[in-house]
């Protein structure tokens, strides 16, 4: 099973006799805007159009927990992400495909929590909305109750400590912006920087210019280059766990395996006594 889709390999599956449940799950990062700038609002973007039967799915309160000393985006309550997904019709035994706005981060972080918690069949839509070149909507669903209920443990998951002997036996990437690994800037958490032996991974590089992933073969010679071999261990953190999803996205689409660190920076960064590292070396 592939973890991504074309827009026209989705256009054939939704005209098909089994169509999977799409979801929209977009999003943006908040961070400091400009007086008076408005917010994003994602369910104001779906409202005003959106793929023909998908159903709105909410990323901070659907698809994570109030923040708090694990992060910005720590996990979703198991009971809660299970009650959201049957409500938009997700079942174990239908494929889902998970879209956004074209940035991919938000639809990887449905498409990983769907995948840890056991569905077998969830893709991510290569280039988001843009890429659709079918009729979008403004009507509504009402899908039927799905069936899917969460059975944590299918992907890998790391916590804080495991992401730091990770770094030391393995390959933990930083998938934010080198500068904030570098801990030139940090515009959102408690300081700057990486944690130790962490390699400099920004996700953006996984992409082309039009946000579609770059092929696999590309990929698997990126992440070699970045010292992920044959065989080892790899992790995956970002600011809070959706971007780092998306490089998690990647590296699958490479057949390469990895967990991610869901707290990542922003509830490594939180603890004082954890170390941090500045500059290009990971040590």
């Amino acid at each position: 099973m592939t973890a991504i889709i074309t827009a026209s390999e989705l256009a054939a599956e939704l005209a098909g006799d089994h169509p999977p449940v799409v979801l929209d799950v977009r999003w943006q990062l908040s961070v400091a805007k400009a007086a008076g700038a408005p917010a994003f609002d994602g369910r104001a973007e779906y409202a005003a159009g959106h793929l023909p039967g998908a159903v709105f799915v909410d990323l901070d309160r659907e698809l994570a927990s109030a923040p708090g000393e694990h992060g910005r985006h720590p996990l979703p309550g198991l009971a809660e992400f299970g009650a959201a997904m049957r409500r938009a019709g997700v079942s174990a035994g239908r494929p889902v495909v998970v879209y956004d706005g074209g940035h991919g981060w938000a639809a990887a972080r449905a498409w990983w929590l769907l995948r840890w918690t056991g569905h077998p069949d969830v893709r991510v839509l290569d280039g988001g909305l843009p890429a659709w070149q079918g009729p979008l909507t403004t009507d509504v669903p009402a899908p039927a109750e799905g069936d899917f209920a969460p059975a944590p443990g299918a992907a890998g998951l790391l916590d804080a400590d495991a992401a730091a002997a990770l770094a030391r036996s393995g390959v933990l990437l930083d998938a934010r912006a080198g500068e904030r690994y570098r801990g030139e800037v940090e515009p959102i958490d408690r300081v700057g920087g990486h944690i130790p032996g962490a390699v400099s991974a920004p996700t953006t590089e996984n992409v082309g210019p039009d946000g579609r992933f770059l092929p696999a073969e590309e990929l698997r010679d990126r992440f070699k280059a970045l010292g992920v071999s044959e065989g080892d261990e790899v992790g995956v953190y970002c600011g809070s766990g959706v971007s780092g999803a998306h490089e998690v996205l990647a590296l699958a689409v490479a057949g390469i395996p990895a967990a991610l660190y869901v707290g990542s920076w922003s509830e490594w960064s939180s603890d004082p006594s954890r170390p941090v590292v500045v500059g290009p070396d990971p040590q």
